[in-house]
Parts: structure tokens; C-alpha cells; sequence
């Protein structure tokens, strides 16, 4: 079976616009919050990690605070799980309490909502939170399930065959997002 290749449609946001946005929604949260005081961050594997990263330091810098980041891993938890024939696992890493927590759980790009229910369930595996705020850089619409972001970089209504295309210094040495298409 032949792999569908992408092209770029558009550029939708750059280097400078992504940290104007991550810097945005750093302010949202503190506001929301009132202050960093029980935040924890967790990042869904992949992209998500280094936005919880860039977000928390944001944050961190404006309270003087050292806020906590984990990494979350939800393969096991998807619902798709056995139409991939080989999925790729990545690493949960939660070092710390999240019990009454209001924790900030990040992803790169909100499109069915199923990664997210599927985060939900496993972060309930840690434990009872106090809240779960979440935050993506993305919402492109299309949604399956009532999920909703509480902070949204930029909302990109897109069809279903366009595809969002995040990329971050840490994983892909570069910053953008684009729409491509498949062809």
C-alpha cells in the first residue's frame, strides 16, 4: 500500500508567532489560576512535551516558581490501538504528585478529541487531580467526542483532508506550523 505524501498549503504560524502565543497563554493560565501555586504540567507525547516545557519556563519566569512537567505516554489508553500495526511507544514519565493538583495537560494540535479522553483516562490512573486544565497550540475542529481546549493558541478550521503540520525545535529543529494536504 502506497503512504500518502503531504503538501504544504500554508504557513500558519512561525517561529516568533508561536512563542508570542505560548508566552499568551502562560498569562492565561496565571490569571486563571491565580497565580502558579498547584500547577503541574504534564505534556502529551510528542509535541506536547516541549510546549509544557516552553510554557512552564514562561511561567516560571514570571512567578519565580519551579513548576513540575511530566511526560505522558497514551498508546495504551487510545481507542485505535488495534488498527496500528505498530504503534509507536513513547515514555510516561510523572515524577511527582498529582493528587489535588490542578494539572495543565498539553498537546500540539485538538482535532477528534480522542487523544485527549484517551490522556484523561491515564492521568486518572495517577490519581485524583484537583483539576485538568488543557492547553493546545492547535484546535482544527472536527470534533468526535465533547472535548473542549480551555486555552487555544489558534483555532484553524480545516477540512478533513488537510492535515496540521507541527513542528518544534525540540523534536524537529525547526519552529512552524503549516496545513498540508495529502496527495
Amino acid at each position: 500500500m502506497k503512504e500518502k505524501t503531504l503538501k504544504e498549503k500554508a504557513l500558519i504560524l512561525n517561529e516568533i508567532d508561536i512563542d508570542r502565543v505560548l508566552k499568551r497563554i502562560s498569562h492565561e493560565i496565571l490569571e486563571r489560576n491565580k497565580g502558579s501555586k498547584n500547577l503541574v504540567f504534564i505534556g502529551i507525547q510528542k509535541r506536547g512535551v516541549p510546549l509544557a516545557k516552553r510554557i512552564s519556563k514562561s511561567i516560571d519566569d514570571l512567578e519565580k516558581s519551579n513548576i513540575k512537567v511530566g511526560k505522558l505516554d497514551i498508546t495504551f489508553y487510545r481507542d485505535d490501538i488495534g488498527k496500528k500495526i505498530k504503534p509507536e511507544v513513547e515514555i510516561t514519565d510523572i515524577p511527582f504528585e498529582i493528587v489535588d493538583k490542578d494539572i495543565i495537560l498539553v498537546d500540539d494540535v485538538l482535532y477528534t478529541g480522542r487523544t485527549i479522553r484517551a490522556s484523561l483516562d491515564a492521568i486518572i490512573d495517577f490519581g485524583r487531580p484537583k483539576s485538568i486544565q488543557l492547553v493546545v497550540l492547535i484546535d482544527r475542529g472536527h470534533r468526535e467526542l465533547p472535548i473542549r481546549a480551555d486555552y487555544v493558541g489558534k483555532n484553524i478550521p480545516t477540512s478533513e483532508d488537510e492535515f496540521v503540520d507541527v513542528k518544534l525545535k525540540e523534536v524537529d529543529s525547526i519552529d512552524r506550523v503549516t496545513i498540508c494536504e495529502k496527495i
